[in-house]
């Protein structure tokens, strides 16, 4: 059962200036309690005509700039954030009572910084990175594996490079909203949202 103990209740005067100084602070938070990969967040997008899907990532970084995560550049999100790049991400932090939401628009990052990124991944993911067609269907399991088998025999003798078809996307909000549990599902919801000067507007929410 969640905790409406002093330390859980969200002010206005809480809040830090921007929304990317917020996330840090209950980002620490979420460490410290213990959440298991509290840098996971389910990612929505949706398509040209906007039929939506959603899966669970994980968030890299997150910043002044904005939320990156990584993807096959030819699996089913990417091709979706090719047709329509809006997308939203909510994390989830239960032991907490807390949730994130984050809305905006997407882009590719650069490539340089995509193959830094790569380059401290794995071993395994490296090459699982090569060999999975991510999203398309395959024959079976055995066919996934002896896809691995091959990348591994490709890049034996060396480092392994990151796949042109693999990298970064950086999401960059018009609006983040944090959620914060209440006794009776009076929750307390406080939003950063852009002004038509590019200023952040913090708003409450009805829960």
């Amino acid at each position: 059962m969640f905790s409406e103990s002093p330390e859980r209740i969200l002010d206005e005067r809480d809040l830090a200036p921007g929304p990317a100084a917020q996330f840090r602070a209950w980002f620490a938070e979420a460490s410290t309690a213990g959440v298991a990969l509290p840098e996971t967040a389910v990612l929505a997008t949706a398509t040209a005509d906007g039929a939506p899907s959603a899966r669970a990532v994980l968030v890299k970084a997150a910043g002044d700039d904005g939320f990156v995560f990584f993807s096959n550049y030819e699996s089913r999100k990417s091709g979706e954030l090719a047709e329509n790049p809006r997308a939203a991400l909510v994390f989830l932090w239960q032991p907490l009572g807390r949730q994130v939401r984050v809305e905006g628009t997407v882009e590719r990052m650069a490539d340089e910084d995509s193959a830094a990124y790569f380059a401290t991944r794995s071993p395994g993911s490296r090459i699982g990175a090569w060999a999975s067609p991510q999203s398309s269907v395959i024959a079976s399991r055995a066919e996934l594996e002896q896809r691995v088998a091959e990348a591994e025999g490709r890049f034996a003798d060396g480092e392994v490079p990151r796949p042109p078809h693999w990298g970064g996307f950086r999401l960059t909000p018009h609006a983040v909203e944090f959620w914060q549990h209440r006794e009776s599902r009076l929750h307390d919801r406080l939003r950063y949202r852009r002004g038509p000067d590019g200023a952040w507007i913090v708003e409450r929410l009805a829960p």
